[in-house]
């Protein structure tokens, strides 16, 4: 078996081992219903629904998709940002049996067609300022029915009003001429069903619970197939890595998109592993938004990426003093490296730790994360969580496993890790590998990593990020990491880009801070300083804003596609 040193470094309190009950996903809810009853579950914009409510109005909802048509199976889609509506279709769907697709609400029609037809999805969850889109979508499609929701449902009665006079129409909410045939209101169809009207299934730890499309970052958007028990033993690992984390007790800011595996999993799934109340901020680039609610709410778990813990380090109304941040004790970081700058400072500002980890969409969601008491390593993604084995093997056979210290990507084994991916078995084969231990398969990531003799892990880049220039080996992020130190850099991408003479060369694209000005050579001589010749950039392009994920993540493809085709704007 892989040496596990790890393990010796766990904060005290942590299991080796957790026993993970053999239910379905939705016990989570179930159960803190059961312990919580009236513990607000979620809290928008002062709107609170219980836990007792959100499983009632849950149950409706099953009992609805039940009466639709729904199958144990069948594949659901949820088209929202973060609103108590998104948990109610969440958990709605699987306790009708389906299976929920959640879509970023951002995509683009042709965008929206590869998932729902992969997926074969018939029925969605919409949000009313999204259904001309998904109507655009719909025709290429097997989409039978859209169920409709009104971001207004959900809030409190004053708020409602003034949304209604104010924003309804002018932030595209209100759908002039009501819903074509065949679209029903979600408020609409609870009223027409009750908790009793949930269907009575055998539903358990084996069936399929979630599709999570990768972003499409790399290629063609695919579906990785998770189980209730992986998103169950996920949730349960995040929830005991927490050791102050108190039952009943905890407040979650839930900033990090929904649709995306890292908010519902390490956010609203853990949040119900501990009964926690979840504070829904529907669009996280609202940085006013944002404050206003840490400073209204005092959410003590803010689950985040560095972007979103950076713009709040820099914004100037949090270095005025005008907002109360000192309620927040924990912070999982993800989806980005985490800079020692913007750690430290925004502990600074909360008095909260912030630690990184790391997962990914095939073990939905995190795999590894730095201990909350123990030693934060700079640069380190930290250790795996419990029940997960870990090992770095060779880039040249895929097979052979590494010393500390060497580079090889990171492969690992434990009980959040997926099924397969929907319909790609030879991606499924590729991706999954027997390495002959008498095991179950290998999840190879894609990531290329180290581990340290501790057992903290160190991802160096992505495998096919790789830039070769003149046949040498440069790692993106080995650069990025450099030139975000340049005092006047707030943000910076690199990737390779075709080159005459070396055949790919490294090219940065960088955010000034604001009010900061500098050229290329400065840039380019501070690299020099502390990076070999052929790492250092050939080409550096300034921007006002680089494009990212909807998690933070910068779309180095996307930087790539915008300089061949020459169409970055400065």
């Amino acid at each position: 078996m892989t040496q596990q040193p790890w393990l010796e470094h766990y904060d005290k309190g942590v299991p080796q081992h957790i026993d993970y009950p053999q239910e379905p996903l939705f016990y989570l809810l179930e159960e803190a219903a059961r312990k919580y009853p009236e513990r607000a579950c979620t809290v928008f914009k002062g709107a609170v629904i219980t836990y007792r409510e959100m499983n009632a109005i849950t149950d409706q909802v099953a009992g609805a998709l039940a009466a639709m048509g729904v199958k144990k199976g069948d594949r659901v889609g949820v088209f929202m940002p973060n609103t108590p509506q998104f948990v109610m279709a969440y958990y709605g769907i699987l306790k009708a049996g389906g299976v929920v697709v959640a879509t970023n609400p951002l995509y683009t029609p042709s965008e929206i067609e590869h998932q729902v037809n992969d997926a074969g999805i018939e029925i969605m969850f919409v949000m009313s300022n999204y259904y001309k889109t998904m109507k655009t979508a719909q025709p290429k499609t097997k989409l039978k029915t859209l169920i409709v929701t009104n971001l207004k449902e959900t809030l409190p009665p004053v708020l409602r009003l003034l949304f209604t006079l104010a924003k309804e129409k002018k932030g595209g909410f209100r759908i002039e001429g009501g819903l074509q045939s065949g679209d029903v209101w979600f408020q609409e169809l609870l009223k027409k069903y009750t908790p009793a009207d949930r269907p009575k299934l055998a539903i358990g730890p084996d069936d399929t619970c979630l599709f999570q499309y990768s972003g499409g970052t790399t290629g063609v958007s695919k579906a990785a197939v998770a189980l209730h028990r992986n998103i169950i033993a996920n949730a349960l690992q995040i929830r005991r890595w927490f050791v102050s984390a108190n039952d009943g007790e905890e407040i979650v800011l839930m900033a990090i998109p929904l649709f995306h595996v890292y908010g519902m999993v390490a956010g609203m799934n853990f949040g119900f592993a501990c009964g926690a109340s979840l504070i829904m901020v529907p669009n996280p680039r609202d940085l006013k938004d944002v404050l206003e609610t840490i400073d209204k709410y005092k959410p003590t778990v803010f689950p985040g990426v560095p972007t979103l813990y950076n713009a709040i380090n820099n914004h100037p109304d949090v270095a005025a003093g005008k907002y109360d941040l000192k309620s927040i004790k924990a912070c999982i970081s993800g989806s980005a490296p985490l800079l020692r700058e913007t750690k430290e400072k925004f502990e600074a500002l909360t008095g909260g730790v912030v630690f990184e980890g790391f997962g990914l969409s095939e073990a939905p969601t995190a795999t590894h994360c730095n201990p909350i008491q123990g030693i934060n390593k700079t640069g380190s993604v930290g250790m795996p969580l419990p029940d997960v084995e870990c090992k770095i093997v060779s880039l040249d056979d895929g097979v052979t496993e590494m010393a500390p210290g060497e580079i090889g990507e990171i492969v690992i084994r434990g009980p959040q890790v997926m099924k397969g991916y929907h319909n790609m078995p030879t991606e499924t084969t590729n991706t999954l590998r027997d390495l002959g231990d008498g095991g179950k398969p290998w999840l190879f990531t894609g990531d290329i990593a180290r581990m340290d003799e501790d057992g903290y892990f160190y991802i160096v880049d992505r495998k096919k990020e790789l830039i070769k220039p003149g046949g040498y080996q440069v790692w993106p992020r080995e650069v990025e990491e450099v030139l975000i130190t340049h005092p006047k850099v707030m943000e910076v991408g690199v990737a390779g880009i075709p080159d005459p003479y070396r055949g790919e060369t490294v090219k940065a694209w960088i955010v000034l801070k604001p009010g900061e000005t500098a050229t290329e050579e400065e840039i380019r001589a501070f690299a020099k300083e502390k990076l070999a010749p052929f790492k250092v950039p050939t080409h550096v392009e300034f921007r006002t804003e680089l494009p990212k994920t909807t998690v933070g993540k910068i779309l180095r493809r996307e930087l790539v596609r915008q300089h061949k085709e020459g169409s970055g704007s400065k």
